[in-house]
Protein backbone atom coordinates (compact mmCIF):
# COMPACT_ATOMS: atom_id res chain seq x y z
CA UNK A 1 0.00 0.00 0.00
CA UNK A 2 1.46 3.29 -0.97
CA UNK A 3 1.69 6.20 1.81
CA UNK A 4 0.41 9.64 0.88
CA UNK A 5 2.20 12.22 2.51
CA UNK A 6 0.90 15.24 3.06
CA UNK A 7 2.32 18.28 4.18
CA UNK A 8 0.63 20.83 6.72
CA UNK A 9 0.20 24.68 5.44
CA UNK A 10 2.72 26.00 7.99
CA UNK A 11 5.32 23.79 6.16
CA UNK A 12 4.16 24.12 2.84
CA UNK A 13 4.46 27.59 3.35
CA UNK A 14 7.66 27.61 4.54
CA UNK A 15 9.32 25.00 1.85
CA UNK A 16 7.82 27.55 -1.10
CA UNK A 17 9.05 30.95 0.28
CA UNK A 18 12.98 29.48 -0.30
CA UNK A 19 13.96 32.11 2.22
CA UNK A 20 16.94 34.48 0.59
CA UNK A 21 19.87 33.95 3.97
CA UNK A 22 19.90 37.42 5.44
CA UNK A 23 23.30 39.06 5.07
CA UNK A 24 24.45 41.77 7.82
CA UNK A 25 27.52 43.34 6.86
CA UNK A 26 29.77 45.54 9.21
CA UNK A 27 31.78 48.69 7.94
CA UNK A 28 33.37 51.75 8.87
CA UNK A 29 35.38 54.64 8.06
CA UNK A 30 35.56 58.19 6.54
CA UNK A 31 33.04 60.93 7.44
CA UNK A 32 34.23 62.27 4.35
CA UNK A 33 31.24 60.55 2.21
CA UNK A 34 29.36 59.16 5.29
CA UNK A 35 26.43 61.17 4.12
CA UNK A 36 25.83 59.89 0.42
CA UNK A 37 26.90 56.34 2.02
CA UNK A 38 23.91 55.97 4.12
CA UNK A 39 21.55 57.31 1.67
CA UNK A 40 23.55 54.16 -0.68
CA UNK A 41 22.96 51.70 1.84
CA UNK A 42 19.52 52.82 2.82
CA UNK A 43 18.35 52.26 -0.98
CA UNK A 44 20.16 49.31 -1.55
CA UNK A 45 18.40 48.29 1.64
CA UNK A 46 15.04 48.81 0.36
CA UNK A 47 15.79 47.58 -3.20
CA UNK A 48 17.20 44.47 -1.46
CA UNK A 49 15.67 43.81 1.80
CA UNK A 50 17.99 40.72 3.32
CA UNK A 51 21.21 42.96 3.02
CA UNK A 52 21.96 45.06 5.47
CA UNK A 53 25.23 46.87 5.67
CA UNK A 54 26.03 48.91 8.96
CA UNK A 55 28.32 52.28 8.60
CA UNK A 56 29.95 53.90 11.45
CA UNK A 57 31.51 57.21 10.44
CA UNK A 58 34.09 57.26 12.84
CA UNK A 59 37.07 58.52 10.12
CA UNK A 60 39.22 56.86 7.96
CA UNK A 61 42.13 56.33 10.61
CA UNK A 62 39.54 54.51 12.50
CA UNK A 63 38.17 52.66 9.48
CA UNK A 64 42.01 51.35 8.70
CA UNK A 65 42.29 49.90 11.71
CA UNK A 66 39.18 48.42 12.12
CA UNK A 67 39.52 46.74 9.29
CA UNK A 68 43.35 45.95 10.05
CA UNK A 69 41.92 44.06 13.12
CA UNK A 70 39.77 42.49 11.18
CA UNK A 71 36.70 43.47 13.34
CA UNK A 72 34.60 45.08 9.97
CA UNK A 73 34.16 43.33 7.00
CA UNK A 74 34.91 46.37 5.15
CA UNK A 75 36.21 49.91 5.58
CA UNK A 76 36.69 53.30 4.07
CA UNK A 77 39.19 55.90 3.93
CA UNK A 78 39.40 59.31 2.21
CA UNK A 79 43.36 58.40 2.48
CA UNK A 80 44.33 55.00 -0.39
CA UNK A 81 46.62 52.92 2.23
CA UNK A 82 50.05 53.05 2.44
CA UNK A 83 52.32 49.82 0.81
CA UNK A 84 53.21 49.20 4.84
CA UNK A 85 49.49 49.76 6.42
CA UNK A 86 48.35 46.96 3.33
CA UNK A 87 51.16 44.90 4.62
CA UNK A 88 49.52 45.02 8.07
CA UNK A 89 46.29 43.84 7.10
CA UNK A 90 46.27 39.77 6.84
CA UNK A 91 43.84 40.01 3.73
CA UNK A 92 45.21 42.41 1.52
CA UNK A 93 41.96 44.97 0.27
CA UNK A 94 41.10 46.10 -3.14
CA UNK A 95 40.63 50.30 -3.50
CA UNK A 96 37.38 50.82 -4.50
CA UNK A 97 37.05 54.74 -5.59
CA UNK A 98 33.54 55.99 -5.10
CA UNK A 99 32.97 59.62 -5.53
CA UNK A 100 34.75 62.44 -5.70
CA UNK A 101 34.56 65.59 -3.13
CA UNK A 102 36.36 68.57 -2.27
CA UNK A 103 37.85 69.96 1.31
CA UNK A 104 36.90 73.70 1.78
CA UNK A 105 38.02 76.58 3.81
CA UNK A 106 35.12 77.56 5.98
CA UNK A 107 35.02 81.05 8.01
CA UNK A 108 33.33 82.88 10.83
CA UNK A 109 34.36 86.36 10.35
CA UNK A 110 31.57 88.48 11.56
CA UNK A 111 30.96 91.13 9.29
CA UNK A 112 32.92 90.53 6.43
CA UNK A 113 31.04 90.37 2.81
CA UNK A 114 31.54 89.02 -0.23
CA UNK A 115 33.41 85.63 -0.67
CA UNK A 116 37.40 85.38 1.18
CA UNK A 117 39.80 84.72 -1.14
CA UNK A 118 43.20 82.52 0.02
CA UNK A 119 46.58 81.84 -1.78
CA UNK A 120 47.83 78.71 -0.86
CA UNK A 121 50.91 80.76 0.93
CA UNK A 122 48.26 81.98 2.89
CA UNK A 123 46.48 78.72 3.91
CA UNK A 124 49.94 77.42 4.74
CA UNK A 125 50.80 80.57 6.73
CA UNK A 126 47.46 80.25 9.37
CA UNK A 127 47.80 76.32 9.84
CA UNK A 128 52.11 76.69 10.60
CA UNK A 129 50.90 79.32 13.02
CA UNK A 130 52.66 82.18 11.12
CA UNK A 131 49.39 84.48 10.10
CA UNK A 132 47.66 85.16 13.23
CA UNK A 133 45.27 87.78 12.68
CA UNK A 134 42.72 88.58 10.38
CA UNK A 135 43.88 91.99 9.32
CA UNK A 136 47.24 90.20 7.96
CA UNK A 137 48.85 92.07 4.99
CA UNK A 138 49.24 88.59 3.34
CA UNK A 139 45.07 87.97 3.74
CA UNK A 140 44.58 91.83 3.00
CA UNK A 141 46.85 91.64 -0.27
CA UNK A 142 44.05 88.70 -1.44
CA UNK A 143 40.97 90.55 -0.27
CA UNK A 144 41.97 94.21 -1.03
CA UNK A 145 38.09 95.25 -1.16
CA UNK A 146 37.30 93.55 2.24
CA UNK A 147 36.97 94.87 5.61
CA UNK A 148 39.15 92.45 7.31
CA UNK A 149 38.91 92.85 11.54
CA UNK A 150 42.07 93.48 13.50
CA UNK A 151 40.88 90.08 15.25
CA UNK A 152 42.90 86.66 16.18
CA UNK A 153 42.11 83.52 13.87
CA UNK A 154 40.91 80.83 15.97
CA UNK A 155 42.13 77.55 13.69
CA UNK A 156 40.13 74.25 14.01
CA UNK A 157 41.38 71.33 12.77
CA UNK A 158 40.59 67.64 13.42
CA UNK A 159 41.67 65.45 16.89
CA UNK A 160 41.06 62.25 14.76
CA UNK A 161 42.68 59.83 12.21
CA UNK A 162 41.19 61.36 9.04
CA UNK A 163 41.15 61.16 5.87
CA UNK A 164 40.13 65.03 5.12
CA UNK A 165 42.98 65.55 6.86
CA UNK A 166 45.06 63.88 5.07
CA UNK A 167 43.82 65.27 1.57
CA UNK A 168 43.94 68.75 3.12
CA UNK A 169 47.70 68.17 4.59
CA UNK A 170 48.70 66.32 0.80
CA UNK A 171 47.83 69.56 -0.57
CA UNK A 172 49.78 71.81 2.04
CA UNK A 173 52.40 69.19 1.47
CA UNK A 174 52.36 70.04 -2.56
CA UNK A 175 51.84 73.84 -2.20
CA UNK A 176 54.54 74.97 0.97
CA UNK A 177 57.89 73.28 1.31
CA UNK A 178 57.98 74.30 4.40
CA UNK A 179 54.61 72.73 5.60
CA UNK A 180 56.40 69.23 3.97
CA UNK A 181 59.56 69.48 5.62
CA UNK A 182 58.11 70.55 9.35
CA UNK A 183 54.40 68.98 9.76
CA UNK A 184 54.03 66.59 6.32
CA UNK A 185 50.70 64.63 5.03
CA UNK A 186 49.04 62.02 6.95
CA UNK A 187 45.71 61.25 8.83
CA UNK A 188 47.37 62.45 11.84
CA UNK A 189 50.06 65.13 12.28
CA UNK A 190 51.56 67.29 14.67
CA UNK A 191 49.78 70.22 13.91
CA UNK A 192 51.73 73.56 14.81
CA UNK A 193 48.45 75.37 16.18
CA UNK A 194 44.73 74.51 16.15
CA UNK A 195 41.94 73.19 17.95
CA UNK A 196 41.14 69.84 17.79
CA UNK A 197 37.45 68.29 16.83
CA UNK A 198 36.52 65.04 16.02
CA UNK A 199 34.73 64.33 12.77
CA UNK A 200 33.54 67.41 9.46
CA UNK A 201 30.66 67.10 11.92
CA UNK A 202 33.04 68.43 14.53
CA UNK A 203 34.98 71.21 13.00
CA UNK A 204 31.85 72.22 10.86
CA UNK A 205 29.73 73.21 14.49
CA UNK A 206 33.30 74.43 16.16
CA UNK A 207 33.77 76.57 13.20
CA UNK A 208 29.77 77.71 13.05
CA UNK A 209 29.39 78.58 16.33
CA UNK A 210 32.93 80.47 17.16
CA UNK A 211 33.53 83.48 15.56
CA UNK A 212 36.82 84.88 13.78
CA UNK A 213 37.28 81.01 13.26
CA UNK A 214 38.61 79.18 10.35
CA UNK A 215 38.49 75.35 9.62
CA UNK A 216 38.52 72.07 6.69
CA UNK A 217 35.50 70.26 6.09
CA UNK A 218 33.94 68.29 2.79
CA UNK A 219 31.57 70.29 0.82
CA UNK A 220 28.28 68.79 1.87
CA UNK A 221 28.96 69.32 5.50
CA UNK A 222 29.66 73.48 4.74
CA UNK A 223 26.48 72.75 2.63
CA UNK A 224 24.48 71.73 5.40
CA UNK A 225 25.58 73.94 7.43
CA UNK A 226 24.82 76.76 5.72
CA UNK A 227 28.71 78.09 6.25
CA UNK A 228 30.74 80.45 3.88
CA UNK A 229 33.50 79.03 2.30
CA UNK A 230 36.82 80.65 0.40
CA UNK A 231 38.32 80.65 -3.22
CA UNK A 232 41.14 79.27 -3.56
CA UNK A 233 44.25 80.11 -5.86
CA UNK A 234 45.07 76.60 -7.99
CA UNK A 235 48.00 75.54 -9.49
CA UNK A 236 47.19 77.82 -12.57
CA UNK A 237 47.02 80.88 -10.40
CA UNK A 238 43.27 81.15 -10.78
CA UNK A 239 41.02 81.98 -8.37
CA UNK A 240 38.19 78.84 -8.51
CA UNK A 241 35.50 78.26 -6.08
CA UNK A 242 34.85 74.52 -5.33
CA UNK A 243 31.85 73.12 -6.57
CA UNK A 244 31.31 69.85 -8.62
CA UNK A 245 32.18 71.49 -11.73
CA UNK A 246 35.68 72.12 -10.38
CA UNK A 247 36.48 69.29 -8.67
CA UNK A 248 35.20 67.20 -12.20
CA UNK A 249 37.81 69.67 -13.48
CA UNK A 250 40.67 68.27 -11.33
CA UNK A 251 40.01 64.90 -11.74
CA UNK A 252 40.80 65.38 -15.71
CA UNK A 253 43.53 67.74 -15.27
CA UNK A 254 45.58 65.03 -12.95
CA UNK A 255 47.86 62.29 -13.35
CA UNK A 256 44.89 60.20 -12.78
CA UNK A 257 44.70 57.03 -10.18
CA UNK A 258 47.73 54.11 -10.22
CA UNK A 259 47.28 50.90 -11.41
CA UNK A 260 45.27 49.76 -7.94
CA UNK A 261 43.23 52.45 -7.71
CA UNK A 262 45.52 54.23 -5.42
CA UNK A 263 46.36 58.34 -5.83
CA UNK A 264 46.16 61.98 -5.10
CA UNK A 265 44.53 64.77 -7.04
CA UNK A 266 45.75 67.69 -4.93
CA UNK A 267 46.87 71.03 -6.85
CA UNK A 268 46.09 69.64 -10.02
CA UNK A 269 46.83 71.82 -13.01
CA UNK A 270 44.49 73.71 -15.09
CA UNK A 271 42.46 76.92 -14.97
CA UNK A 272 39.17 75.61 -13.61
CA UNK A 273 40.41 72.87 -11.58
CA UNK A 274 39.86 73.54 -7.53
CA UNK A 275 42.98 72.46 -5.65
CA UNK A 276 42.06 70.37 -2.79
CA UNK A 277 40.08 67.91 -4.46
CA UNK A 278 39.74 63.71 -4.13
CA UNK A 279 38.43 60.49 -4.52
CA UNK A 280 37.09 58.85 -1.48
CA UNK A 281 37.75 54.57 -1.84
CA UNK A 282 35.86 51.43 0.13
CA UNK A 283 38.55 49.14 0.67
CA UNK A 284 37.13 45.82 0.40
CA UNK A 285 39.35 42.23 1.61
CA UNK A 286 40.28 40.87 -1.60
CA UNK A 287 39.24 37.08 -0.04
CA UNK A 288 35.99 36.72 1.62
CA UNK A 289 35.44 33.38 2.50
CA UNK A 290 31.70 33.95 3.29
CA UNK A 291 30.14 33.03 -0.07
CA UNK A 292 26.57 34.57 1.01
CA UNK A 293 28.84 38.03 1.98
CA UNK A 294 30.94 37.86 -0.68
CA UNK A 295 27.74 37.85 -2.97
CA UNK A 296 26.28 40.88 -1.23
CA UNK A 297 29.29 43.18 -1.18
CA UNK A 298 30.11 42.21 -4.90
CA UNK A 299 26.56 42.84 -5.71
CA UNK A 300 26.18 46.06 -3.76
CA UNK A 301 29.69 47.43 -5.35
CA UNK A 302 28.46 46.91 -9.13
CA UNK A 303 24.98 48.64 -8.24
CA UNK A 304 27.29 51.47 -6.34
CA UNK A 305 28.88 52.08 -10.07
CA UNK A 306 26.06 52.04 -12.09
CA UNK A 307 22.92 52.69 -9.98
CA UNK A 308 24.33 54.83 -6.67
CA UNK A 309 26.24 57.65 -8.92
CA UNK A 310 23.30 59.32 -9.76
CA UNK A 311 22.73 60.17 -6.11
CA UNK A 312 26.08 61.71 -5.56
CA UNK A 313 25.63 65.18 -7.55
CA UNK A 314 22.75 65.87 -5.22
CA UNK A 315 24.95 65.71 -2.14
CA UNK A 316 27.62 67.82 -3.27
CA UNK A 317 30.20 64.95 -4.29
CA UNK A 318 30.71 64.47 -8.33
CA UNK A 319 30.18 61.15 -10.10
CA UNK A 320 33.11 59.02 -11.14
CA UNK A 321 34.39 59.54 -14.59
CA UNK A 322 32.76 57.17 -16.44
CA UNK A 323 35.89 55.50 -17.87
CA UNK A 324 37.41 55.26 -13.97
CA UNK A 325 33.87 53.83 -13.12
CA UNK A 326 34.38 51.08 -15.81
CA UNK A 327 38.09 50.11 -14.77
CA UNK A 328 36.87 49.85 -11.52
CA UNK A 329 34.12 47.41 -12.17
CA UNK A 330 36.67 45.26 -13.52
CA UNK A 331 38.24 44.71 -10.10
CA UNK A 332 35.37 43.06 -8.78
CA UNK A 333 36.05 39.95 -10.41
CA UNK A 334 39.23 39.88 -8.28
CA UNK A 335 37.53 39.39 -4.54
CA UNK A 336 37.23 36.03 -4.14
Amino acid sequence: MKMKFLASPVLLSFLLAAPVSAQSINAAGATFPAPLYQKWFGEYRAAHPSVSINYQAIGSGGGIKQLTDGTIDFGASDKPMSDQELAAVKVKPLHFPTVLGAVVIVYNVPGLKGTLQLSPASIAGIYLGQINKWSDPKIKAENPSASLPDKPILVVRRSDGSGTSFVFTDYLSQVSPEWKSKVGANSMVSWPTGLGQKGNDGVAGMVKQSPYSIGYVELLYAAQNKMTFASLKNADGKVVTPSLESVTAAAAASKGLDKDFRGSIVNAPGPTSYPISTYTWLLIPSRIPDAGKRKAITDFLAWMLKDGQKDAPGLSYAPLPKPVAAQVEKQIALIK
